[in-house]
């Protein structure tokens, strides 16, 4: 019996994965903050699996959230088969006009935790010779995105670890994914306060249950770079050929508050 570590696991894509995980007979251990909502999808989930569902209510975005969260879970004998790093939110407005602490936290609890989190975890997979990771990015890192700048900017780093990770360990047994996804249903927007955005009306919304199963099967698979969708395939593709300025600008006009 294999266990998964999913971050942000209350909704959204980490609770559709925690569900696939669990349809598979993988034991769980589900991280976020909120607790009540942890709880209560163990309940449902070892309920009807009859798999062994660990708690740990956490928020990410703090210092030492990820040391405690993998002590937590070195002091519960729990062996990490499957890392997932789905936890993250955005933000959406000009970067003069934001909150630097907002902007901290995004860094912190994209970038920081998701790598301070491989950085804890990935030794003891080297060492057994396997595991899997999997690292939420999402299309926006293929792009710059005004309006949304420093979140794009997390998630082309988000990209370029996992890449480059995955070269590392090629050779070791272990597997590094990074899901792209693009437009999904979950509560995103509303964290990033997307409601006034032109984005809201000119995409077409994947589910996060689509999303989750497809990101299962290429973390699965090992596959490096994982993009749900034709038109988010092709859009990664088209714009390594498109001058940056145009692709800059054909960004804003999508995200662009609704007038």
């Amino acid at each position: 019996m294999k266990t998964a570590l999913i971050t942000g696991a209350s909704s959204g894509i980490g609770m559709e994965l925690a569900k696939i995980h669990a349809a598979q007979g993988d034991s769980l251990v589900l991280v976020a903050r909120n607790a009540q909502k942890l709880n209560e999808l163990a309940t449902e989930l070892s309920g009807k699996h009859k798999i062994r569902v660990d708690v740990v209510a956490a928020d990410l975005a703090l210092e030492n959230a990820a040391r405690d969260v993998y002590n937590t879970v070195k002091q519960k004998n729990i062996q990490v088969d499957y890392l997932v790093n789905n936890a993250g939110f955005g933000d959406f407005n000009f970067l003069h006009e934001t909150k630097w602490e907002k902007q901290a936290m995004m860094i912190d609890l994209n970038i920081r935790s998701l790598t301070h989190l491989t950085h804890l975890f990935l030794p003891e997979m080297v060492q057994r010779r396997s595991g899997k990771i999997l690292n939420v990015a999402s299309t926006a890192a293929f792009l710059p995105c005004p309006m949304m700048a420093v979140y794009g900017a997390t998630k082309h780093y988000v990209l370029a670890l996992s890449e480059a990770v995955a070269n590392e360990v090629a050779d070791k047994g272990i597997t590094v994914t990074a899901l792209c996804p693009g437009a999904t249903t979950s509560g995103f927007q509303d964290a990033a306060e997307m409601r006034e955005s032109g984005f809201m009306t000119n995409q077409k919304f994947a589910t996060a249950q689509s999303v989750a199963a497809y990101a299962y099967k290429s973390m699965m698979r090992g596959k490096r770079v994982a993009i749900p969708g034709f038109i988010n395939k092709l859009t990664a593709g088209i714009v390594r050929f498109t001058p940056r300025k145009m692709v800059t600008s054909i960004a804003r006009k999508l995200v662009d508050r609704k007038k």
